[in-house]
């Protein structure tokens, strides 16, 4: 089974925290989206005719899209892509986007799932982000969805100066409230080069505390649980049966193929990444080229990869499938962390504890394996 991410670059307005590609002009939005519909095509051998079981439209905004505009991508993948019946189909959407229309058309060309950008329902964090909609479109945004949607992911963010632990689950319970079958929490990240880093930078805007985003995010892993929220990936939580398939597949490092401007794909064996630049992108795709750039990945880096998104996951590291060498090496790296109660050793796969999730990234990180290991 293989995936398809579709990225639209474009937004309503910059979110000071974000460093993804995207633009606020739509100058050229039907000429991007014409060569999203050619790429398509241009990479219909890309997953080697894998089925194909979950289509991911990210962004950017996907709900700044027509109805009609996201209906010819999906048929340029049904024409080009041997689809499975029971894909999964999610579109990113924004709550200023969300009417009873637009979810009506929404489901009507197939898609299945939707991934809200909430943040916060509260409106000084959504001002201080730049966000575009309001605490109040928030609120109604998913009451509408959900009458329309069973399968619904929403977003927050915590860890930003003004959320107080005391609106932090304010913004859990709501969500428990409006009986929102999975969550995606993010610890606001001060990206360079962004609007963020630059206020702060200047003093304009109050940087982020770690031990506050550490005490959030103790509390976040407390709460879910109780609620019965499976913890399946550090930023990610699900009731049972709504886990999100697509980016799964990502942590399992299965095959994909990355659509548009700066998307990135992998085969199993490479990784590429399309140029981040929009009119490069439609010009390349005109002339039936792709523009990108790859690497072809060595056996320690798909091991180390493997450590990484594994260790991320609820299933944790499988100890079985390294070779006699890595094992011992690895058991070798891990004591210290095992010793303090960050990892553990469970049905022969290490596992990340709740202090632990707080350290993940640097404990993959100091697991890693070397070209000479």
């Amino acid at each position: 089974m293989a995936g398809i991410y579709i990225h639209i670059p474009f937004c309503k307005q910059a979110c000071h925290y974000c460093n993804f590609h995207f633009s606020t002009s739509l100058r050229y939005r039907t000429e991007l989206m014409a060569a999203l519909v050619k790429e398509i095509e241009l990479q219909k051998n890309y997953c080697d005719g894998e089925i194909i079981d979950t289509i991911y439209f990210g962004g950017g905004t996907p709900s700044l899209c027509t109805t009609e505009e996201l209906q010819s991508i999906l048929e340029a993948i049904q024409n080009n892509f041997n689809v499975a019946s029971n894909t999964e189909i999610t579109c990113e959407v924004n709550p200023d986007d969300i009417t009873e229309t637009t979810l009506i058309s929404w489901k009507t060309i197939g898609i299945n799932r939707l991934s809200i950008g909430i943040q916060s329902f509260f409106d000084d964090d959504l001002q201080w982000m730049n966000r575009a909609h309001s605490s109040q479109q928030a609120t109604e945004s998913l009451n509408l969805a959900t009458n329309y949607f069973d399968n619904i992911s929403a977003d927050l963010i915590y860890g930003t100066p003004l959320l107080t632990n005391e609106k932090w689950e304010e913004n859990v319970n709501r969500m428990m409230e409006l009986n929102i079958p999975h969550l995606s929490c993010y610890a606001l990240t001060v990206e360079p080069k962004t609007p963020l880093q630059k206020m702060i930078l200047e003093n304009k805007k109050e940087n982020v505390d770690p031990e506050k985003q550490a005490t959030q995010f103790l509390l976040l892993m407390k709460w879910l649980e109780k609620a019965g929220f499976e913890h399946y990936e550090i930023s990610n939580f699900a009731k049972p049966g709504y886990r999100s398939r697509h980016n799964t597949s990502y942590w399992q490092q299965k095959k994909y193929l990355g659509v548009g401007p700066a998307a990135h794909s992998f085969n199993g064996k490479e990784r590429q990444w399309n140029i981040s630049n929009n009119t490069i992108y439609i010009d390349s795709i005109n002339n039936g080229q792709l523009s990108f750039q790859k690497e072809v990945l060595t056996e320690v880096q798909k091991l180390n990869e493997y450590i990484m998104t594994s260790l991320r996951t609820i299933e944790g590291l499988n100890f079985e499938k390294l070779d006699t060498k890595n094992k011992m090496e690895l058991l070798k790296r891990s004591k210290k962390y095992i010793e303090t109660g960050k990892l553990i050793m469970q049905n022969n796969h290490f596992v990340l504890t709740a202090n632990g999730k707080l350290f993940a990234d640097g404990i993959a990180a100091d697991l890693f394996f070397t070209e000479k290991s």
